[in-house]
């Protein structure tokens, strides 16, 4: 079975920094893409930001400029530096991995997610 463990949530004043990270385990072939998402209450979960195995980098434009994802293929762990933080940033934030258990075999697994809230 596949594991999505996160860490790294918790209240930060707002301008403040926090760095997420989320680690894969178990019988993992290959990790193509990960990435993070949040949700706020009343709202749709939607993506933060995402990393491919080649390191190509997507973020929504809310964050562009103030968060950096990164990435530890050798330790399938995927990290998410959060800077300049805002209220409007406090949500769960989920852990996303597409991976695969097998060559042909393709899954996506979420983590059990990690709030994050920025207030004074």
């Amino acid at each position: 079975q596949v594991q999505l463990v996160e860490s790294g949530g918790g209240l930060v004043q707002p301008g403040g920094s926090l760095r997420l990270s989320c680690a894969a385990s178990g019988s993992i072939f290959s990790i193509y893409a990960m990435g993070w998402y949040r949700q706020a209450p009343g709202k749709q979960r939607e993506l933060v930001a995402a990393i491919t195995s080649g390191g190509s980098t997507n973020y929504a434009d809310s964050v562009k400029g103030r968060f950096t994802i990164s990435r530890d293929n050798a330790k399938n762990t995927v990290y998410l530096q959060m800077n300049s933080l805002k209220p409007e940033d406090t949500a769960v934030y989920y852990c996303n991995a597409d991976l695969f258990l097998s060559p042909t075999a393709e899954y996506d697994y979420w983590g059990q997610g990690t709030q994050v809230t920025v207030s004074s």
